[in-house]
């Protein structure tokens, strides 16, 4: 089992709505999960939230877990759990976002071009970066890229820092990559392979 690591964000202030921070907990292990074939995904918790409800007896409280799903080979997946507990609300955004995994284009260990994504408030500018460079990325932008199978990449995160929708706005991003093989398969194109140029070796 790999151990933990913790992500970002800090407890909730308090049971009200009114001034209340979304608390982040540790990376799941990966797991094996079975379907019609046998796959290794990686799960990530990026953070829980905890809601409030006044009924007459007291407060009600409700879990939000938003959970990154991948195979760390083209394919991720992110979804939104809730439930009464922590535990159910993780499970169940991890199956969520299981399901609703997608494939990205990418090119060996980083992105084919660079691209900037826009969801609600957030904004993410992602870049291809060469052999080595690492993920250069915040906490939240990098649970998506590591799930996806990215290893080499520059990123900047803009405008607001709310971690759902920076995870969207990264996953937006990831889903507009195109190859160059999928650009000409769609408009009926071959791809030319360009050969190398022959290295002349001058004579003594």
């Amino acid at each position: 089992m790999a151990e933990t690591e913790k992500i970002a964000g800090e407890e909730p202030r308090g049971p009200r709505g009114r001034g209340r921070r979304a608390k982040s907990i540790a990376e799941a292990p990966e797991m094996n999960f079975e379907g019609g074939a046998s796959e290794e995904l990686t799960e990530k918790v990026v953070y829980i939230n905890r809601s409030a409800k006044v009924v007459k007896g007291g407060r009600r409280f409700n879990f939000s877990a938003l959970v990154v799903v991948g195979d760390k080979r083209g394919r991720v997946g992110v979804a939104l759990g809730k439930a009464g507990e922590v535990a159910d609300a993780i499970r169940r955004g991890g199956e969520l976002a299981r399901n609703q995994m997608v494939s990205v284009s990418l090119r060996d260990a980083t992105i084919p071009h660079e691209v900037f994504s826009e969801f609600g408030g957030a904004k993410v500018l992602l870049r291809p970066a060469s052999p080595g460079t690492g993920i250069i990325a915040g906490k939240t932008v990098r649970a998506v890229l590591e799930s996806a199978g990215v290893k080499d990449i520059l990123s900047k995160s803009l405008g607001s820092k709310n971690a759902a929708n920076v995870v969207k706005a990264t996953l937006k991003a990831l889903l507009s990559l195109r190859t160059r093989e999928n650009i000409y398969k769609g408009r009926g194109l071959e791809v030319k392979k360009v050969e190398p140029a022959p290295v002349s070796v001058a004579a003594p």
